[in-house]
């Protein structure tokens, strides 16, 4: 039994995964879900839902506002309820813990976040090391399709870009960045929880070399067609008033470094270990705009 905890872009495209290649997967999320070929869908982290979980793929997700507050506790529960199963558990986190870094980031850097949001994953993450049976698959922004909310160039600039407007995006859009398509998130949550020389580390999903959300967004426009969009910096002034009013944009100002600087994840370790590539880059441009266009 795979039981997957958390139905976002990457907890969806694990358990469609999974189905596909014929295991039995048990969905768990806050709400109820309907039916879906392949995939029960549970509400609730009980023992009745994960007492018989042969890996738990922590995929959950909360609005940043809550983090410090409901992630830790969330975090805690699944980890008490892989011990009770004796199960495999593969948490789905980012790269907040580290910090600011002036350096491609590899797993051997300490975990020195100075932010709230960054202590919590690295919190979350130190905790469940003393399983013997967890693991930690880390990835950068996620884009791909089915995020039609919240990422900085998933959720905000696709759609402009379809739509032929200018977009203005969380600082210098110039920078090198990296992406981590969200296929391969699952293909790396699948791969972990099956590997039992990976447990007890903590890995970085396979990923492309960083590229600007300029250029990224450049890319899509000529893999499909369109005309380039102007891409502007969203103003910091701009941020810090509206952030008087809006909790989302007052947490936005914690993870602001990473745009303001070059932000390259090194995922080679994996490719080294797996001998998983990420998805070539005119096979995920392709997939995102079919999606988005579908819609």
């Amino acid at each position: 039994m795979h039981v997957v905890i958390g139905y976002g872009p990457a907890g969806k495209a694990t358990a469609r995964l999974l189905a596909s290649q014929g295991q039995q997967v048990r969905v768990i999320t806050r709400t109820a879900r309907p039916a879906e070929s392949g995939i029960e869908h549970v509400t609730g982290v009980s023992a009745e839902n994960t007492g018989d979980a042969t890996v738990i793929y922590d995929c959950s997700g909360l609005p940043y506002p809550r983090w410090a507050h409901d992630f830790p506790p969330l975090a805690a529960s699944v980890l008490q309820a892989a011990r009770d199963a004796g199960a495999v558990l593969v948490i789905l986190s980012n790269l907040y813990g580290y910090g600011p870094v002036d350096t491609p980031i590899t797993e051997d850097l300490p975990l020195q976040a100075t932010t709230v949001k960054g202590r919590v994953r690295a919190d979350i993450w130190q905790r469940a090391s003393g399983y013997e049976k967890a693991v930690e698959a880390r990835a950068s922004d996620f884009y791909g399709p089915e995020i039609v909310e919240g990422g900085h160039l998933a959720g905000r600039a696709i759609p402009q870009l379809l739509r032929g407007k200018p977009v203005q995006l969380l600082g210098d859009p110039s920078l090198p960045h990296s992406w981590t398509y969200v296929p391969d998130v699952a293909e790396a949550l699948v791969r972990l929880g099956a590997t039992e020389s990976a447990w007890g580390q903590a890995w970085h999903v396979p990923t492309l070399p960083a590229l600007s959300a300029h250029a990224m967004l450049d890319a899509l426009a000529d893999h499909g067609d369109l005309p380039r969009i102007p891409v502007r910096q969203l103003s910091p002034f701009l941020i810090r008033t509206m952030g008087l009013a809006s909790p989302l944009l007052r947490e936005l100002q914690e993870i602001r470094y990473q745009f303001d600087r070059p932000f390259a994840v090194d995922s080679s370790r994996f490719t080294t270990e797996f001998g998983v590539e990420p998805t070539p880059l005119d096979q995920q441009l392709a997939a995102t705009l079919s999606w988005w266009r579908a819609r």
